[in-house]
């Protein structure tokens, strides 16, 4: 359980905040939202702009000095703060503006305390840096424990695609070793992450460029992190501004043989 003064109150700060925004998107589910297009093919609705104002009322009460990069919001506070929070206010958009639940709640302290709120579902997974539980109905009930035994991968099918043709998630799934081992799983959120962290999945896959600093990531990672999951780029280097993409597995064995089935297709 939390107990260092310092990031124990972050991590409650983080965990407010999630709940917050959580309790926006429950909310507003289900209500005719006008989409916000942001190009591209992406979008925000209502729901993504006021549950990140819910987040923002939460950690400029308790940390006024600090600043905010959001992903409706961009840069708010002081840009040159020596401490940033990370805000995805609801990640899986398409998902939600469909009518799917699978959803999450994204607040993290840069290279502090995170928390994961799954809306629809109850549950805050959160770390204050250290160790990382459950919360569940106010009891923090489980301690967050990674396992393989499931099986499954989420792997990221959306674009950008900025590996290719070196790396394509789609001929990872197509790989003989991987259906001999895997089933794979594709969310559209980053609570795969959560789940990565909880036992619930045995690893995660994304393409992408440096992920530590981004608004959809960083809580998962941070998560997963503090969980005790191996967490690298998908050429195996550490996730940071040399990386590319995300894989985070339960174990060492799980990334090893994701990291050969990559490496086979290239």
């Amino acid at each position: 359980m939390i107990n260092s003064s310092a990031s124990s109150q972050d991590a409650a700060v983080a965990i407010a905040g999630a709940r917050a925004g959580a309790e926006v998107v429950r909310n507003m589910y289900g209500r005719r939202l006008n989409r916000i297009d942001k190009g591209a093919g992406d979008f925000a609705t209502a729901a993504d702009v006021e549950a990140e104002k819910a987040i923002l009322g939460v950690i400029r009460a308790a940390r006024p000095d600090d600043g905010v990069l959001g992903e409706e919001g961009g840069q708010q506070g002081a840009a040159d703060a020596v401490r940033q929070w990370l805000v995805d206010p609801l990640c899986g958009t398409l998902n939600y503006a469909v009518g799917n639940m699978l959803v999450a709640v994204n607040v993290a302290l840069r290279e502090g305390a995170a928390a994961v709120a799954d809306p629809f579902n109850g549950e805050v997974f959160f770390t204050d840096g250290e160790t990382a539980w459950r919360r569940r109905e106010g009891a923090d009930d489980a301690l967050l424990t990674p396992t393989s035994a499931t099986g499954l991968v989420d792997v990221n099918l959306d674009p950008p695609f900025p590996s290719a043709p070196g790396f394509r998630a789609v001929e990872l799934l197509a790989h003989p070793g991987f259906a001999e081992r895997f089933r794979p799983r594709v969310v559209s959120t980053t609570l795969a992450l959560a789940w990565v962290a909880a036992g619930k999945r045995a690893a995660y896959v994304t393409d992408g460029g440096d992920l530590s600093s981004s608004v959809h990531f960083a809580a998962g990672i941070a998560l997963c992190r503090a969980a005790g999951c191996v967490v690298t780029g998908i050429d195996g280097a550490p996730v940071g501004e040399a990386g590319r993409g995300l894989v985070a597995a339960a174990d060492e064995e799980t990334h090893g043989l994701l990291m050969s089935m990559t490496r086979s297709r290239r």
